[in-house]
Formats: structure tokens, sequence, C-alpha cells
């Protein structure tokens, strides 16, 4: 596990413009088809991290836990965010196999 490297390809993400951030932004590109890889802030609610793997699960998208929320939301320049979606492929394969399976939900 590389969390550094894992970091540093979230933060190219948001600046390459292929994240969305927010639980009412990652739930929709979601359900628009386009997540490549939901995170979720390891302290987010339960009910939270319920939620986006339910939905993660149901449409077969990688989900992860990866930072508590002030890190995850500093990654991208923004406040604190519980949850986020990356929303190109080879950018989500990357900071997938930066974090290896141990960090996989599913």
């Amino acid at each position: 596990m590389d969390s550094r490297k894992a970091r540093f390809m979230i933060s190219i993400s948001m600046k390459a413009g292929k994240v969305a951030a927010g639980e009412f932004a990652a739930e929709q590109a979601i359900r628009a088809g386009s997540a490549e890889l939901v995170i979720v802030s390891e302290d987010a609610s339960e009910n939270t991290k319920k939620k986006f793997r339910d939905m993660a699960a149901y449409r077969s998208i990688p989900f992860m836990e990866f930072l508590p929320k002030s890190e995850l939301g500093a990654l991208i320049g923004k406040g604190e965010r519980s949850s986020l979606v990356i929303t190109d492929a080879n950018l989500a394969r990357e900071i997938r196999s930066l974090l290896g399976p141990e960090s996989e939900q599913i």
C-alpha cells in the first residue's frame, strides 16, 4: 500500500476534473454511470458507508474507505468530504493498485 502516491493521484484526479466530491455529487455520478471508483472516508457515519457500499455493489463499482473526512477534503482543495467518486477508469485503476486489495470492500 502506497498511501502517499494514492493521495497524489486523488489530487491529480481533482485537477483533471475527474472527481465528484460530496454526497450529492458522488451519488449523482454513481447513478449516471460515470463512477469508476467510490471512496468514502474512514470516519464517515455507518449509514453513509452502507449507502455508498450498497450503491457501488449494485452497480459493480469498486468501493474503498480511505482517510478521515478532513484529509480527504484537503486532498481535493475543499472542506471536509465524506465521499468522493473518481470518474476516470485509468486514474481509478491506479489509485486502487496503490491502495491494494486490503482497502477494498467489494
